[in-house]
């Protein structure tokens, strides 16, 4: 009998002095780098967590973070023991939830980040969808930073986001939704691949500066175009094509599908080999296995299946 307790791992006298309710707040603080955030994440006061923050400090006798500007940054101990802390928080609430049964009108709410020209082609038939299955959720769709994007998910800020496919980090997951082409808008009556690369064109994007996708295939083939104005809608863009009879947009066909085109413009496809467009839904790993997490990822799919 003594043998078999001699083999235990554990020093059960020792978890009287153990709160592993101090551990999610280490978790929220190591990944947002921000008391205040973690403390929104946790839903308990700043002060709360400030106070529960100096207890962890006590018990594991390391300052754990430092601030740094509006930053907290982890100590070379906190780095150390970040891994298995998620690891134990996340086996601990895997075996909570083993015996609970999901019922999916316990889905309250709905949050995806998503980029404004893609919102048309995908919030209607979400809302529809789930308006069918009779359940009460409150849909939200949030601006795209794509420099947040990974944090926004592992603080389980938003649901999902939805976007070309890309690589937000190994801890980013994604699901393809639907394939989308190029197509040429513009007044000219044909368009021939020499055509198309000496036209002036429009580019489309938020981001202030940055090569766009397009260019970047046309690069790899040695190919290059000249863009005279650079927008941030397609919609504003559909509107100077028609002041500019020579100029060309190259635009996504399920984007151009939701705006109004004028009778002036004509729509080809794009004489350059561009590749298909990729879009779907990202989300964080660490919800593969959550079982509401898994049953929209399911609804939202067979909207597009």
């Amino acid at each position: 009998m003594n043998n078999i307790h001699s083999k235990s791992i554990l020093d059960m006298r020792a978890f009287h002095r153990i709160d592993i309710n101090l551990y999610p707040l280490f978790i929220a603080v190591f990944e947002q780098q921000n008391i205040s955030k973690a403390a929104q994440i946790l839903c308990i006061t700043q002060s709360a967590a400030s106070h529960a923050l100096q207890r962890l400090r006590q018990h594991l006798q390391d300052d754990l973070f430092v601030r740094a500007g509006s930053k907290m940054l982890p100590t070379p101990f906190a780095e150390q023991i970040y891994p298995a802390i998620q690891n134990a928080l996340a086996a601990i609430q895997g075996i909570s939830m083993q015996k609970q049964c999901f019922d999916p009108s316990m889905v309250q709410s709905l949050k995806i980040a998503v980029h404004d020209e893609i919102e048309p082609i995908i919030f209607p038939k979400l809302v529809a969808h789930f308006q069918q299955l009779d359940l009460a959720i409150q849909f939200f769709s949030i601006k795209l930073e794509r420099k947040s994007i990974a944090a926004d998910l592992a603080a389980q800020q938003i649901d999902f986001v939805i976007d070309l496919e890309q690589n937000f980090g190994e801890k980013i997951q994604f699901q393809k939704l639907l394939q989308d082409q190029f197509a040429a808008c513009t007044q000219q009556n044909q368009m021939t691949e020499a055509s198309y690369l000496s036209s002036p064109h429009i580019g489309v994007s938020s981001r202030r500066t940055g090569v766009l996708l397009e260019d970047v295939h046309l690069n790899r083939r040695q190919l290059s175009r000249q863009i005279f104005l650079r927008c941030q809608h397609y919609s504003t863009a559909l509107q100077i094509l028609e002041q500019q009879p020579q100029a060309v947009l190259t635009i996504p066909k399920s984007i151009l599908a939701h705006l109004q085109v004028a009778e002036c413009l004509k729509i080809f496809d794009v004489p350059v080999e561009l590749p298909e467009i990729n879009m779907g839904m990202h989300w964080h790993k660490d919800l593969q296995e959550n079982p509401r997490h898994q049953f929209l990822r399911s609804e939202i799919f067979k909207i597009f299946a």
